[in-house]
């Protein structure tokens, strides 16, 4: 059985347009101004865990608790996001195929599996690993690795890494030994070893990782 891992934010879904909604949401429903909102978007850009609301709190002397606004973030990330129903068409097919479906993904543990469930990623996907489970980031290989566990299985050189990050997914991948998958989206980085693929969405990525099944 072959072994595809995905990453989650900018490859499965949608984590900008998430953060943005989801931001606007919690700083209206605690009536915070236009300079918080704006602090949330800046930090939370490209990540966020609960010790950003620590360094929120104490920059605005909030009286909210740094724990409950942790909390708010993640239902309100978790209601905004959203994984297109072709990619989860798409999950099925690669799923119908054989393959065993896995994501390796940067980002505190709690959120990133409110993000599976709400989109509907959980009943699709074998094994999630993120990087707040062990403290160890992508492109560290050792997140890879815990994602296969997570799958019932070890990584092997048949197996897949797509992503849309070319420092932390297909480095990574490639450190990890697996083949590569690159989602066209942020600038590539020269000294990065070239993927094995690339593609323009996810979608057109697993349809390559269909034609993989019969070799």
């Amino acid at each position: 059985m072959h072994l595809a891992l995905f990453d989650l934010d900018g490859t499965l879904v949608d984590r900008h347009a998430a953060v943005a909604d989801a931001i606007a949401t919690l700083s209206h429903d605690h009536g915070y101004g236009s300079e918080i909102e704006h602090w949330l978007l800046t930090e939370l850009a490209d990540r966020a865990d609960r010790s950003d609301f620590d360094r929120l709190r104490r920059t605005f002397q909030l009286n909210e608790s740094a724990d409950h606004l942790w909390r708010v973030y993640v239902d309100r990330m978790a209601a905004a996001v959203h994984c297109r129903p072709a990619v989860l068409d798409s999950l099925q097919q690669l799923k119908d195929a054989g393959w065993s479906i896995g994501v390796a993904t940067n980002g505190a543990s709690d959120i990133q599996r409110a993000k599976v469930r709400a989109t509907g990623l959980a009943d699709l996907i074998d094994g999630i690993a993120a990087s707040g489970d062990i403290d160890a980031r992508k492109p560290d290989t050792r997140l890879f690795e815990l994602a296969a566990a997570r799958c019932g299985t070890q990584l092997t050189p048949s197996d897949w890494m797509t992503g849309d990050n070319p420092e932390t997914d297909i480095a990574g991948g490639a450190a990890a030994g697996l083949h590569t998958i690159w989602v066209r989206d942020r600038p590539w980085s020269e000294h990065v070893p070239a993927p094995d693929h690339t593609a323009d969405d996810v979608i057109d990525a697993i349809d390559y990782l269909l034609t993989q099944s019969t070799e």
